[in-house]
């Protein structure tokens, strides 16, 4: 789930020391080695379609909004995926075992026990490995990330939540972080609001703004990067919200950055976001940054 609350006060201003676009010296082996994805939630506000399935696996455009999220991170390198399962998991786990068969032309002899003749190549290019952990169907963020702490490797981890997209992009997002030198970075987004915007003047209208970004504050959008040392931040413990005490704490200790990110981020938090969203597939979709 994206919770839609004011970020600490943290640092909000994205300076890079090096050239535009995030291209500071850094070796290819410092890069994160793993992308963490909350996979988990119910799902409530999205019942409609989470009642048969976890909200992950809830499609825009033929393609779970999982798929989406990956496909954002493995256009920029990052391949290596850990995903925290609670919630209907197992359909999770059920969509990649079965993934090549769903997305290959192939021949099937039912009366012959071998596996199907797949014709050509897999219709796709993820080169994915992904590492599927069960943390709970009650556990809270924090602690599902806590427990699949043995399967972080790397000095640094990318974490993100598995219902939010957008067209950040993650090779500045790593730069800027590098460059902080602290324990995490969050990504500060402004979400568009419900409801029409007016200027007025006198009682006249001004201008009138369709459901404008919001312009007071920013609200956490996911897309975090952190040191490993923020594991000892977590618990292992059910009621263990990572937005809640482990972040507010990191905050306190100045150890958290903020990089603004202010062009498209969308949650699919409600029908309404789901219907947004795959109307916005259908035209140009902002959040498309692969081939």
């Amino acid at each position: 789930m994206i919770f839609p609350q004011s970020l600490p006060k943290v640092r909000q201003e994205n300076s890079l020391s090096t050239q535009e676009g995030g291209d500071l010296e850094m070796s290819k082996d410092s890069r994160p080695e793993r992308v963490v994805i909350l996979c988990g939630g119910m799902g409530t506000r999205l019942r409609e379609e989470t009642e048969f399935r976890p909200k992950p696996l809830v499609e825009i455009g033929g393609k779970p909004i999982l798929w989406h999220i990956m496909k954002i991170y493995s256009s920029y390198g990052f391949k290596r995926f850990v995903l925290c399962l609670g919630y209907k998991g197992h359909m999770i786990k059920e969509y990649f075992i079965n993934y090549q068969l769903m997305n290959s032309d192939f021949t099937l002899r039912l009366n012959e026990p071998q596996k199907p003749c797949f014709h050509g190549s897999l219709k796709s290019d993820e080169e994915w490995e992904i590492t599927f952990i069960e943390t709970g169907s009650e556990a809270n963020t924090g602690a599902r990330v806590k427990r699949v702490e043995r399967y972080i490797t790397g000095e640094h981890f990318l974490l993100t939540y598995g219902d939010g997209v957008g067209d950040i992009d993650l090779n500045k997002l790593w730069s800027f972080h590098r460059e902080q030198g602290r324990i995490g970075t969050v990504t500060g987004v402004r979400p568009f609001s419900r409801y029409g915007e007016l200027s007025i003047e006198k009682n006249l209208v001004t201008q009138f703004a369709e459901k404008p970004p919001l312009h007071d504050g920013m609200v956490s959008g996911g897309f975090f990067v952190f040191r490993r040392e923020f594991l000892d931040y977590l618990q292992d413990d059910d009621g263990c919200a990572l937005e809640r005490e482990p972040l507010s704490r990191l905050a306190r200790d100045g150890q958290l950055s903020c990089y603004t990110h202010t062009d498209f981020w969308h949650a699919m938090d409600t029908y309404r976001d789901f219907t947004i969203l795959n109307d916005l597939w259908k035209h140009s979709a902002p959040w498309k940054v692969w081939q």
